[in-house]
Parts: structure tokens; sequence; C-alpha cells
């Protein structure tokens, strides 16, 4: 006589918990979707980055992978923001926020990170006080739990500093500037870090005093800015250098360094298509 499953089986509830299935995670590979990520930011094809970028999420949706959604909301809100693209930046930041503390990571580094991530966000949408909230939650984290020397520190008092600066409390934010330096100073390979520090304490002291009074500290910062990336040896020159050229090109023509902003723009071209071309 056949046993079936009930005979053997209790009948239970419908809505009992123990009915609920954990769903398969997998996993995406994020160290290797990050690898072809920084391959297309190097050539500057941020078309390519977002078709990548886009894919992988829904791979990591379809894979209930949490933990990968969280890494591509961080790299896919960055993206966005250099685009310029303020709605799908927040959002992608809003999800990130939800799943830090869905997967348990708002008193860990990891958390921290994301929290930098999104204060940077808020902050280059017009969002300071937002900003300036998550930047205080990865302090707290960042001061806690890493050296004082590590750059990661340094990353977030810059960033920090700068929505200080937008909420014109610039005293506080030349401070932060301050211990920003000292940590890229000890670091080997710091020098376009330290450029964009400069640069920013160029634009904090002419919103504080004005362009006429500043004018002799301005310049002192744009040329310790400008010698920085010079500094620069030529086999170090990858992606990251002409990212840096591109972003501190303005900087310097609105200060009226208009040479060296040509002359920063044309070696971020050429070291793009550099890249552009020994891919293809």
């Amino acid at each position: 006589m056949e046993i079936k499953r009930e005979d053997y089986e209790e009948p239970r509830c419908p809505l009992s918990s123990e009915l609920w299935v954990k769903k398969r995670v997998i996993p995406i590979p994020a160290d290797r979707v990050a690898a072809r990520e920084d391959e297309y930011l190097a050539k500057n094809d941020y078309v390519g980055a977002e078709r990548h970028l886009k894919y992988w999420w829904q791979e990591a949706v379809q894979g209930n992978d949490d933990r990968g959604r969280l890494f591509l909301c961080s790299e896919l809100m960055g993206l966005m923001r250099k685009l310029g693209r303020g709605e799908e930046a927040k959002d992608h930041a809003q999800q990130a926020l939800d799943l830090v503390y869905t997967l348990q990571q708002e008193d860990m580094i990891s958390g921290a990170t994301v929290f930098l991530n999104c204060g940077t966000v808020y902050k280059a949408f017009g969002e300071p006080e937002r900003s300036l909230e998550l930047f205080e939650k990865a302090a707290v984290i960042y001061e806690r739990d890493l050296d004082e020397r590590d750059t990661r520190r340094a990353g977030l008092y810059n960033n920090m500093a700068l929505t200080l600066t937008d909420l014109g409390r610039y005293g506080e934010a030349m401070e932060l500037y301050g211990r920003a330096l000292r940590i890229m100073k000890a670091d080997s390979d710091g020098q376009p870090d330290q450029a964009i520090t400069l640069l920013n304490m160029a634009d904090c002291v002419c919103a504080q005093l004005g362009s006429e009074q500043a004018e002799k500290q301005i310049e002192e910062y744009l040329d310790q800015a400008e010698a920085l990336l010079q500094s620069v040896p030529e086999e170090k020159r990858g992606g990251y250098y002409a990212f840096v050229c591109e972003k501190c090109a303005p900087a310097f023509e609105y200060h009226g360094y208009f040479l060296t902003a040509g002359k920063l723009k044309k070696l971020a071209e050429t070291i793009y298509s550099r890249k552009a071309a020994g891919e293809a």
C-alpha cells in the first residue's frame, strides 16, 4: 500500500511561518562588475557604464541579492550624479539607505560609506542639510573604526567641508579641508586629491571673503594645486587622473587660470582617447 505525504505529515495553517521559504540568493560578481565599470569610466564612456550597471541591477533583483543591489545603488547614484540626473541619483540613494538598514549595516564601515556616497548626492542636488546629516553619521563610524591616516577619512572631510561651505560655515569647512590635506600628504599617490582639496579651499575663501579680498590666498591655493597635478608621473596618469583634470579645469577657469584649464581639458581628452584606442 503506497504511503502518501498526507499520511505522515500533520496539516498546517497556510499562514504558518514554517511555510515561509527563504528565497535563494544568487550573488552577482561584484568585483568583476566594478572592474568592468572602471574600464568604461577610464574611457569616459558613461553610456556603456550605465548600460553595464543596469544589466547587473536586473541580475541582482532576479537573484534576490540585496548586497549586490546595495553595491549597484552606490555605483549608480555616483554615475547619475556625474551625469547631472538628480532625481535618478536621489532615487538610488534612497534605495541604498533602505538597504543599509535592511542588511543591518548602519553601524559598520560599509554602511558609513553608503552614508557618505548618499551625502554627496544630496549635496550635489541642493539639499545640504540632508547631506550634512548623512556625513555626520559617517564621521561617527569612520573616526571610531578607521585609522586616522586612512584616506577614506580624507574623502569624507573633503565632501563634508563642501557642504559646510554651502551652508556658510566657512571656518568649520576650512578646518576639515586642513584635516583632509594632512591625511592625503601621507599618501604617495595623493597629489590629485590634494589638488582637488586646494581648489575647494580657494572656492571657500572666495565665498567667505570675496574674490578681491581673498585674491592672494586664492592664487596660493591654485598655484599649489597646479604644481601637484603636474608632479604626477606619466605612468600614473590613468583614468582617475584624467577625471581629476576634467574636474579641476572649471575651478581654474572660474578663477582666471584659463591657460591651465585648457591644458587640463586637453590632457584629459588625450588620456581618454588613448584608453579608448587601446581597447578598440
